[in-house]
């Protein structure tokens, strides 16, 4: 990998990561595009570069996080879910990120959810904020289980979770990024843990990388934070779903005519 590679892969990161497109299936296809998706430092360098990505919530959203204890605790509930199943179904997760049909079906069943989900949770909008309990917090952990599936999308499962809770769009999608301080924190130390025990380690050059990646993450993830909140509130998610029917049918396309996408 190279400084504009991993420039770009933070980009991608950056954007990716907190709208309901999935990031996991946009760094798959621009790692392969880029010719180095079989490399195992970029295999680290994308789950790394979360850290830079998570941080720019926490940035954002500074004051929530110093509230209140029951804030952790409802974070620690959400969690659970994917915490728990992700450790149960490692092995079973790990082989679907290796198949891009996995990842196809998911960008457009999702696509498809994303068309219909305004009109479902119309009610929603009307009502005055509401409080996120712990069985909420809960409820909606379950749905971001759904998104270890390649493809899904946490943000767009967490945010649907939410909305299912009778929340209105901005606290639906804050918690949403919220949630995703601890899991991808927890899920980016497991899976640096996994290279490191492998007999893989960063190198000199490698570093700078993933710092490069993870100052270009945090940095495009801020501005990708506030269009998203801005741009929902105003249109919805129609946009998005029409989007990820396309990059589906993209990604079959590119695949059937030899292009050779790993993860």
């Amino acid at each position: 990998m190279d400084t504009l590679q991993a420039v770009i892969l933070g980009i991608v990161e950056g954007i990716t990561e907190f709208l309901p497109i999935s990031s996991t299936g946009h760094l798959m296809v621009a790692s392969s595009l880029l010719g180095i998706g079989e490399d195992s430092f970029t295999k680290a360098f994308e789950v790394a570069i979360q850290l830079g990505a998570i941080l720019a919530v926490v940035v954002l959203y500074w004051k929530r996080f110093f509230k209140s204890f029951d804030f952790y605790y409802k974070l620690f509930i959400g969690f659970l879910p994917a915490g728990i199943l992700g450790f149960i179904f490692i092995k079973k997760i790990d082989e679907m990120l290796g198949n891009v049909e996995v990842v196809v079906w998911s960008f457009f069943i999702g696509g498809i959810i994303l068309l219909f989900i305004d009109g479902v949770f119309m009610d929603s909008e009307d009502e005055p904020p509401k409080k996120i309990g712990f069985k909420n917090a809960f409820i909606i952990g379950l749905f971001q289980a759904v998104s270890m599936i390649p493809g899904v999308s946490r943000s767009a499962a967490t945010i649907i979770g939410g909305l299912s809770q009778k929340l209105n769009r901005k606290a639906a999608v804050e918690f949403s990024f919220f949630l995703a301080v601890p899991t991808m924190f927890v899920a980016t130390i497991f899976k640096l843990f996994q290279f490191y025990k492998q007999g893989d380690g960063f190198q000199g050059q490698e570093i700078g990388l993933l710092v490069l990646g993870n100052i270009i993450a945090f940095g495009v993830a801020m501005l990708a934070i506030k269009f998203f909140i801005s741009y929902l509130q105003k249109h919805g998610f129609r946009i998005f779903g029409i989007y990820r029917i396309l990059a589906a049918i993209g990604i079959y396309l590119l695949h059937k005519n030899g292009v050779h996408f790993v993860l």
